[in-house]
C-alpha cells in the first residue's frame, strides 16, 4: 500500500499525577463525540479512550484518533472547529495534550 493512502493515527496524551483533575465521565461522553462532529467529515474515522493505571506521575489519559489518511488529518488540525475543540479541553481538565503521531501500514 502507498505511504500517501495509510490511515494516520494521533495519539493526544494527558501527563499527571493521581491528583490531576481529569473528568473522564466527560470526556468520554462529551469531548470526543465532540471532536468526530468537528472532524468526521475532514476524515476523522474513529477516537478511542484509554486509561492507564496511574499511582504515580504519568499518562493520565490517551486518546487514539484514527484518520483516513494525511490530508485527513492536516485538513482537521487545520479547520475552523480546532478552537471549538480546543476551547472545550478546560471542562474537563486544566493539563494541556500533547500529541504524536503515527502511520498505520
Amino acid at each position: 500500500m502507498d505511504a500517501n493512502s495509510s490511515s494516520v493515527i494521533v495519539y493526544v496524551s494527558y501527563q499527571g499525577t493521581p491528583d490531576t483533575r481529569f473528568d473522564r465521565d466527560y470526556y468520554v461522553t462529551r469531548h470526543l463525540p465532540l471532536c468526530m462532529q468537528a472532524w468526521s467529515k475532514y476524515g476523522l474515522l474513529g477516537v478511542t479512550a484509554l486509561f492507564p493505571a496511574l499511582d504515580e506521575e504519568g499518562t493520565i489519559a490517551v486518546c487514539e484518533c484514527v484518520f483516513r489518511d494525511e490530508a485527513a488529518m492536516q485538513a482537521s488540525f487545520s479547520s475552523p472547529e480546532l478552537a471549538s475543540v480546543m476551547a472545550d479541553l478546560p471542562h474537563f481538565t486544566d493539563v494541556a495534550p500533547t500529541r504524536l503521531r503515527g502511520v498505520m501500514p
